[in-house]
């Protein structure tokens, strides 16, 4: 039998109203599906992707995710000297948990990350909570993270895993001026007490030897308890993406397999866990412009892709190597899917996207059928 993947509807979630008057650029949404009807969106906002006002927000929609209104800034008294991101997701009681690194900014002339070493700003992580659906936040809470980093790629929120265990996806990343100790690393943090601490972790690829970083990790739980973790392989040195890698983590996260190839070669690869046990992959192809979607399914730890389509049919992917990766990731033009299988079984899918000169957050509606 064959799998089609449509998109159905889409529109905006959120796109600067003046553009002519001022600059507001958006990235990096999460998505949470509170109910049939009710979906918060939260992603960040600044004059630019590396302004001095970068900081995170929401957006509130009441008709299952057509139409969107801004609502506030998670954090309302930010540090001096800082911005920020937050990965927002859902938790089991149905509290709202964020996932938040600070951007610490001595030279306000400056951006996040050198272009001369591909060093990245010192960033400290934090976690916030929320009881009421995302209209209240606690003060941000430090997390101590179990293995040396100068700098984080924050790339995930926290997942819940069976168990009451918490996992936090990340990667180590180098200090501003080129320095990583701990070597380019992809880890899950993991919290036994409701992320009060962070003792352990799971190393889910380990890049220390061939230099490769795996960037924006994705990790999801199977139905049969395992892990899943898919990657973007890239090397900062030469700007080259290769083949796309996944691993199967076992023991709550404890420990991960060797990798595997997944059989394309994407770029920002998330991944959704279907109710029929399918997963659906969202992800910049290295070679076609637009962002994609694919269909696949784990045959024991073997990958197997079933379809694929377009999703949005928008610019390049970028990152070709042919300026500093900085520049280059500076230079993105769309990327950072969040996705969620909502009661009718349509996927609800957001990611940013720069259209008509602006940078805005876009929704997609997906059948698979």
């Amino acid at each position: 039998m064959s799998i089609n993947i449509e998109v159905v509807a889409t529109d905006i979630v959120y796109r600067n109203p003046k553009p002519h008057l001022r600059s507001i650029v958006a990235y990096h949404p999460s998505l949470v599906v509170l109910s049939e009807r009710e979906c918060l969106a939260t992603f960040d906002v600044g004059d630019a992707v590396e302004s001095m006002d970068y900081h995170t927000v929401a957006a509130r929609s009441s008709d299952g995710g057509k139409s969107w209104h801004l609502e506030r800034a998670l954090l309302p008294q930010p540090l001096a000297g800082t911005t920020h991101t937050i990965r927002t997701s859902q938790l089991g009681d149905g509290s709202l948990i964020g996932f938040g690194a600070y951007f610490l900014r001595n030279n306000s002339e400056e951006g996040l990350i050198n272009r001369k070493t591909s060093g990245l700003v010192p960033t400290p992580l934090f976690l916030i909570r929320s009881q009421d659906g995302g209209r209240s936040w606690t003060n941000p809470e430090n997390v101590e993270p179990p293995l040396f980093g100068h700098s984080w790629e924050l790339c995930h929120p926290i997942t819940e895993l069976r168990g009451e265990r918490w996992m936090a996806p990340t990667s180590t990343w180098r200090g501003w001026s080129g320095e990583n100790p701990s070597g380019e690393q992809t880890v899950a943090f993991l919290s036994d007490d409701r992320g009060k601490s962070w003792p352990s972790y799971g190393l889910i690829f380990d890049g220390r030897q061939t230099g490769r970083s795996h960037l924006e990790v994705s990790a999801v739980e199977l139905n049969d308890g395992r892990i899943l973790a898919v990657a973007w392989v890239y090397d900062l040195a030469t700007g080259k993406t290769f083949p796309s890698e996944y691993a199967i983590g076992e023991t709550r996260a404890q420990t991960f397999s060797p990798a595997k190839l997944t059989g394309f070669r994407a770029q920002t690869c998330k991944v959704l866990v279907l109710r029929e046990g399918q997963l659906f992959c969202a992800f910049r192809d290295c070679e076609r412009p637009g962002l994609w979607g694919c269909v696949a399914r784990l045959e024991g730890d073997e990958w197997v892709n079933i379809c694929e389509a377009p999703l949005w049919q928008g610019a390049e992917s970028g990152m070709r190597g042919r300026r500093s990766s900085a520049e280059e990731l500076a230079a993105l033009k769309f990327g950072y899917p969040s996705m969620k299988q909502v009661p009718t079984g349509e996927i609800l899918l957001l990611f940013w996207c720069q259209e008509n000169c602006v940078t805005n957050i876009r929704w997609l509606r997906i059948r698979i059928g």
